[in-house]
């Protein structure tokens, strides 16, 4: 399995943009999430963004936030999500990113965390209550481990907060399409087409857009405004937990996947 920064080449080479589809851990149960994971990775996502479900998901809209309840409610733990990420990452070619947040690293201690998520075999992380002021010490740690620490840049960032960021961050950047919390939504704001202009202008790492999508239409239309990938979450998590049937869901989740990756890559 490549690294982060290693697929972002290799779709750079080839003038793509990367798909990276997010589920949560656990929603509707452990084995479900495996199969999803085994089924995004064979109809065209680049990436895997698995959300560990946490209690207080400030960044999470409803749909992310009742997976995460339902989740926890059935017992699912941070150690049950690295045993699933260990079991199932030999067999899949797209990188495992993990999305978690703060409070859960300290608990478990920086250092041990990413030494357990690095030989559970995830390649990146995504925190999105990180402080600006702390990240140089999660770097550290994560760069040891060989995990590549992923930033967001929020639509009310000023220039300078976005400068920092674009520095600091690892395997690509992950720009916040919306003010608020993940969810789908119907458009995606022009105020991120001026982000992505002016983060290009900072930087050469790539950049990512995410929150708020939710149809291959608005994935294009980011493809085409300059984004090197599309994080796609409620919509996935949606289609996973809408049904009594888990292989309905995973039949639904495979053709929404094929439509998002055609989006993407066309053009």
């Amino acid at each position: 399995m490549k690294s982060v920064s290693e697929q972002f080449q290799a779709l750079r080479d080839r003038q793509q943009c990367a798909l990276i589809p997010f589920v949560t851990a656990g929603d509707p149960d452990l084995a479900t999430t495996a199969a999803a994971l085994k089924t995004l990775d064979s109809n065209g996502a680049d990436f895997l963004e698995l959300g560990v479900p946490y209690s207080d998901p400030l960044a999470d809209g409803p749909v992310i936030q009742a997976a995460a309840t339902r989740a926890l409610q059935k017992g699912t733990t941070l150690d049950d999500v690295l045993e699933l990420v260990k079991t199932v990452s030999p067999e899949l070619q797209a990188p495992i990113i993990l999305f978690t947040y703060y409070n859960p690293i300290l608990n478990r201690g920086i250092d041990t965390f990413f030494q357990d998520i690095a030989a559970a075999g995830a390649k990146g992380l995504v925190v999105p209550d990180l402080p600006l002021e702390e990240v140089s010490g999660v770097l550290e740690s994560a760069t040891q481990h060989g995990i590549e620490v992923i930033l967001l840049v929020a639509p009310t960032s000023p220039k300078e907060r976005i400068q920092a960021i674009a520095e600091k961050s690892q395997g690509f950047i992950y720009l916040v399409s919306v003010t608020g919390v993940t969810g789908m939504r119907t458009e995606i704001q022009s105020r991120v087409k001026e982000l992505l202009d002016e983060l290009h202008s900072l930087t050469d790492k790539p950049v990512a857009v995410g929150f708020g999508v939710s149809q291959p239409e608005q994935a294009a239309q980011l493809r085409s405004w300059g984004a090197d990938g599309v994080v796609v979450g409620s919509a996935f998590v949606k289609r996973l937990a809408n049904t009594d049937d888990p292989q309905a869901g995973l039949t639904d989740l495979e053709a929404f996947c094929k439509e998002l990756g055609q989006a993407v890559k066309a053009g």
